[in-house]
């Protein structure tokens, strides 16, 4: 008898097949044109993304990180301001902010769903908050409007962190918001493993106002408003064709993929309720108002570390998001937090287990992380 395969927690080759005609006949386009940074693709998948996302504009970039400097650039983040911000995240959230020589402010965030606490923000603000960024973690939205009038008294303003959650969206009052249009900036990850994924790096910036989008587009390209003539400095932010043809393709098929995600994550919940691991499991929680894409499927563990050793060894691969909070990293020692401070993200960190997800997942291969983690807990 044959090994069982192993069980990637991402499968790129999978989801690849399903579209690569597609695929090819894009950047087969983009070659006959030669037409490679930026042009008439680029403008296209910015046209359709906003239409996605029901955002006045979109302005694509390099790289999600990017997305986020670019964002704080444009609302006048200077040295000496504060942003807001959670520590369970990853790196990038609270790099973007020390780039411009601010300081990061963290929050700790809610045990249930893993984003920030809107309490906790509240009580962080200062005279010296000039930005809040909220992640959307793993896919789900923040509960923004709880904090949304703060920030307008105070005139704070608000650059969502959507790298994680292309696609979510929450009941806002009469408005069904996705991700990204709270504010005056979403801004967007499309790293290959992302629900909306390019085959490189690659980002965007949903603007509220076409005001806020002509600035970026300057920024992006050195501050320049025309060929050698700069308004401001900028940064070099520019994404390809191949890229951008990529990802108007994938975006046709985002709904789909997505609804599978979400199929997955209740079969999964299933499972783990039949196998009785309630005690030793708790399974992720879609807040009400919220339509959770499930970048990642993140459950809390009892034995976290042993549990993954023993799933790898059955050939299972499943992630950390994220071993150690952004307070904590040696690299921001100089904010002066110790352990302790935000006990809620600490706890995350020796807890969470992102299990296999992608759309392509088999409904056999689930039974056999499941099957694997009660057999670990002796169920």
């Amino acid at each position: 008898m044959s090994e069982p395969h192993s069980i990637p927690s991402f499968d790129l080759k999978r989801n690849y097949a399903r579209v690569e005609e597609e695929i090819k006949d894009a950047v087969l386009r983009v070659m006959s044109s030669t037409h490679f940074i930026l042009g008439p693709e680029v403008s296209e998948f910015e046209r359709e993304a906003a239409a996605y996302l029901e955002a006045c504009r979109a302005v694509s970039c390099a790289s999600g990180t990017d997305a986020l400097i670019l964002g704080l650039m444009a609302v006048g983040i200077k040295p000496g301001d504060e942003v807001i911000t959670t520590p369970f995240s990853f790196f990038a959230t609270a790099s973007c902010i020390t780039r411009l020589g601010a300081k990061p402010v963290f929050a700790d965030v809610e045990p249930d769903s893993y984003n920030i606490s809107m309490e906790g923000a509240h009580a962080a603000i200062t005279p010296r908050t000039r930005a809040f960024i909220p992640v959307h973690l793993f896919g789900q939205m923040c509960r923004l409007e709880d904090i949304s009038d703060t920030l307008k008294e105070n005139d704070i303003a608000l650059v969502e962190d959507c790298a994680q959650a292309f696609g979510a969206h929450r009941q806002v009052g009469s408005r069904m918001a996705r991700a990204g249009t709270l504010g005056e900036f979403g801004c967007f990850s499309f790293f290959p493993t992302k629900n909306l994924g390019a085959y490189g790096d690659a980002g965007m910036v949903a603007c509220s106002s076409d005001s806020i989008a002509e600035r970026l587009l300057r920024l992006r390209v050195h501050g320049a408003s025309s060929t050698y003539l700069h308004e401001e400095v900028g940064i070099n932010s520019r994404l390809d064709a191949i890229q951008a043809s990529v990802l108007r393709v994938r975006l046709r098929h985002i709904e789909t993929w997505t609804e599978e995600r979400r199929e997955i994550a209740r079969r999964y919940d299933m499972l783990f309720a039949e196998s009785g691991l309630q005690d030793v499991i708790t399974v992720p929680v879609e807040i009400a108002g919220n339509r959770h894409t499930y970048h990642q499927y993140v459950v809390k563990a009892k034995n976290r570390d042993e549990l993954q050793k023993y799933l790898a060894a059955q050939g299972i691969t499943t992630r950390v998001y994220y071993p150690l909070p952004l307070h904590l990293q040696p690299c921001f020692s100089y904010l002066g937090y110790k352990r302790g401070d935000f006990p809620v993200s600490e706890k995350l960190c020796d807890e969470v287990l992102a299990l296999p997800i992608f759309p392509e997942l088999t409904a056999d291969e689930q039974e056999r992380v499941a099957g694997g983690i009660a057999k670990f807990y002796g169920r």
